[in-house]
């Protein structure tokens, strides 16, 4: 039994006081809508209207029912156009999970020039350095940096790409020299991050000459973030590989140094996860094309940047 059809029938026949106007109304047979009502009434084992052959009327208990279905439909019309608006209008909260470096140093940033743009979204952004289950975690998009991704089944859109550069404190080179080429950092005490993106103990670097791939031996400290291996790094701990967005700040203002400008490793693509194409809410949908616009203009934005520093250096 479709109970809240019989519920739209009974409430269509209390308003226009016939069995004939509702049929009309509902685009119905009469005698469906009598049986509709029939219907009802055996479910509830309970008249709800009397009936004559010149007009009908509620029952007391008819009364009271036709006030909670009125409630009760009008909820439901209420849930219906509050999801239609969500894909329509961004409004509500936005889910959001990042990797660490890439959610400090673009997304927030990102979060407040969209927020200004959509007033009736707020966010709730979780960063941590891992992938996550969107579903299982409800989060309505994640961004994350990888090589590659695995086959989720879940929808995907790239944003950009960026890669790493190797850098240490003007001290540690004053006290153990630079590295001319990539074979010289077998020589050097080479910091690690770690963490799911970056390979523990080989860095492939990408130069002028091809790739070249290095092992890392002598490693006196390792650390799962990109912002305190930049404190390690300006400590005079030794010579390790920052992303770009983590390196900037210290070589313009010569904190730290680049060590073999003309090479860079661990290039990553970054990109936005999100369950489902289709019925994506509104929130979503405008988040993730502001991305796609704002992403690749930062990471461009901050590649030039870099290279500034580099030639400077070279210079």
């Amino acid at each position: 039994m479709d109970i809240l059809f019989n519920m739209r029938a009974f409430v269509c026949v209390a308003e226009t006081g016939s069995f004939t106007a509702a049929a009309a109304r509902l685009d119905l047979t009469t005698s469906y809508v009598s049986r509709a009502v029939a219907t009802l009434e055996t479910h509830l084992r309970t008249r709800l209207l009397h009936r004559t052959t010149r007009r009908i009327a509620l029952t007391e208990a008819g009364q009271r029912y036709l006030m909670r279905c009125e409630q009760i439909l009008g909820y439901i019309e209420e849930a219906e156009a509050e999801a239609s608006d969500a894909h329509a209008r961004p409004a509500g909260t936005l889910k959001v999970h990042a990797m660490t470096g890439i959610g400090q140093h673009y997304l927030i940033d990102a979060a407040a020039d969209y927020n200004a743009k959509y007033p009736d979204v707020s966010f709730d952004l979780t960063l941590a350095n891992r992938t996550t289950d969107i579903l299982d975690e409800g989060y309505d998009i994640s961004v994350v940096i990888a090589r590659e991704l695995p086959d989720s089944g879940f929808i995907s859109k790239q944003l950009g790409k960026t890669y790493s550069v190797l850098c240490a404190a003007p001290g540690y080179i004053d006290k153990h020299g630079f590295a001319r080429q990539p074979a010289d950092l077998g020589k050097h005490r080479c910091l690690r991050l770690v963490n799911s993106v970056m390979s523990l103990d080989k860095w492939l670097l990408d130069g002028p000459d091809g790739e070249e791939l290095v092992t890392v031996s002598q490693t006196p400290f390792q650390v799962n973030t990109a912002d305190a291996m930049s404190v390690a790094l300006k400590a005079g701990m030794g010579i390790g590989a920052l992303p770009i967005y983590a390196a900037l700040q210290s070589l313009q203002d010569g904190s730290l140094v680049r060590v073999l400008p003309n090479h860079t490793l661990f290039p990553l693509g970054v990109f936005a996860l999100y369950p489902s194409r289709q019925y994506l809410d509104a929130k979503t949908r405008t988040w993730v094309e502001f991305l796609r616009d704002y992403m690749p203009q930062r990471l461009a934005a901050d590649e030039s940047r870099l290279l500034a520093c580099s030639t400077q250096l070279m210079g």
